[in-house]
């Protein structure tokens, strides 16, 4: 599913080289729940956005799906992003002037379904995070914890194999943030692989896996029975 071979990302300035990512090698199988932990600046989010294509390493290899994915072009990396990743943030990232229903959607549009489908998804989408009856809302008129399940529903509305996760539960608090990590072990338990970055070793402690970053290298795995 996801495998990285001496995965290096540098960034360089006039004055300085800052190396996030140092040689990192993981291997995620399908359906796995993995956690990447670690202090402030050791490369987590870095790593994130690596993997889920949006910005490219300096160095070694990223297969996705057994395709090796890190030299492709733009448009390449854009279509493998709509098929097969979807992405939960702290922020949220909602569009402010877009409705709920009109933000979940989005992906759908990308992808060119006709309308018809994209409404059956949409209110199935809406119905099984319980946020239906904010589908006319706009993002400001929510609860932070209603705004993540928006988010989380966009994320999963094109049936994306792999949810990226950046610290979900960052901006909520602990009744929120608990029912996000109980929708997004539900989404595992129906086989769709997770890869959440968190600062929270409670919200860690739903996932199988614990990978530990130090200073862009991994220094510990942790399997969790």
């Amino acid at each position: 599913m996801i495998k990285t071979v001496n995965l290096q990302k540098v960034y360089t300035t006039e004055e300085v080289e800052t190396t996030a990512l140092n040689n990192v090698n993981i291997d995620i199988d399908e359906g796995e729940f993995v956690a990447v932990m670690g202090p402030s600046g050791c490369g987590k989010s870095t790593l994130l956005n690596v993997l889920g294509l949006l910005d490219n390493p300096s160095d070694g290899e990223y297969f996705l799906n057994e395709e090796e994915v890190s030299k492709h072009t733009e448009r390449q990396r854009a279509n493998t992003r709509k098929s097969n990743i979807g992405f939960v943030f702290q922020s949220f990232n909602l569009i402010d002037e877009l409705t709920v229903a009109e933000n979940v959607e989005l992906p759908l549009l990308y992808l060119g379904l006709p309308a018809s489908e994209r409404k059956q998804r949409l209110d199935e989408s809406l119905e099984y995070m319980g946020i239906k009856h904010r589908e006319k809302h706009f993002p400001q008129q929510l609860s932070g914890g209603q705004q993540q399940r928006v988010a989380v529903a966009r994320a999963v509305i094109a049936n994306p194999n792999i949810i990226l996760a950046d610290e979900p539960t960052g901006n909520l608090d602990s009744a929120n943030g608990n029912e996000v990590m109980d929708l997004l072990t539900e989404l595992n338990k129906n086989g769709t692989t997770i890869v959440m970055v968190t600062h929270n070793s409670h919200d860690a402690g739903y996932a199988n896996r614990i990978i530990h970053l130090f200073d862009g290298h991994v220094v510990t795995e942790n399997i969790r029975e």
